[in-house]
């Protein structure tokens, strides 16, 4: 008995037609640029690097320091706990029926907020969220 169901191989050919167009987009853009481009009059102050208004002078990118980065890191750290409470507060409003998990899942979040404020105080502590010293 034949399925009217299309083979697995037929189910990709969406994708490989979106696939073509989107690599068809990027290099005709970046044909029609090149063919633009090679009829505009070339001058030296339309070669010269353009940021914001200021003429390049000096090194083309700063050096930050490590503690600038440790701040990021701490940022980015902090903010993934915000993404962990969202699923976890839907779950404990379900979860809320069942009386004998309802003390587990909070006592579970107080043990995962508590062990974050502790490493939030120790950062504190060690002063990394200020980057200029």
């Amino acid at each position: 008995m034949e399925s009217s169901q299309p083979s697995q191989l037929a189910q990709y050919i969406p994708v490989l037609f979106l696939l073509a167009a989107a690599v068809g987009f990027a290099g005709g853009t970046l044909a029609v640029s090149v063919l633009l481009g090679k009829f505009a009059k070339a001058s030296k102050a339309k070669n010269v690097a353009y940021e914001c208004g200021k003429d390049p002078i000096g090194e083309g990118s700063s050096r930050f320091s490590v503690k600038f980065y440790l701040v990021a890191m701490l940022f980015i750290l902090f903010d993934i706990e915000v993404v962990f409470m969202y699923p976890w507060a839907v779950v404990y409003r379900d979860m809320l029926v069942e009386h004998a998990t309802r003390n587990l899942i909070l006592g579970s979040m107080i043990s995962f907020l508590g062990i974050l404020f502790a490493g939030y105080l120790y950062a504190l502590k060690k002063k990394a969220f200020d980057w200029r010293n």
